[in-house]
């Protein structure tokens, strides 16, 4: 049953960094940041709930970091928008320098 897991969140994790490689969105960017950490909470929870000692040791990890991907995404939206307001576009190509 442990297998099945990681094995999604191989799948997950995969997927999130070919979007953050591949994507030149600002947005789909950190869309595919959030699928990498959702993908590492599932392996948190997996190996807490069929790892040698069951605990809930790793379903307070990934509490912490669902709060933490929460921050990152609200001060990473800000930024967006910010940049947004300032270039008029929210490609990351076009993010390249802080000042023109």
């Amino acid at each position: 049953m442990l297998s099945s897991y990681l094995t999604l969140a191989a799948i997950l994790f995969c997927i999130g960094l070919y979007g953050a490689l591949v994507r030149r969105n600002a947005i789909i960017v950190l869309l595919s940041i959030e699928l990498m950490l959702g993908a590492a909470n599932l392996n948190l929870i997996a190996f807490s709930k069929y790892g040698v000692v069951p605990s809930l040791t790793g379903h307070i990890y990934s509490l912490f970091t669902i709060t933490i991907g929460a921050a990152e995404a609200a001060v990473a939206i800000a930024i967006v928008i910010a940049l947004f307001r300032a270039r008029g576009t929210v490609q990351v190509d076009e993010f390249n320098a802080m000042r023109r």
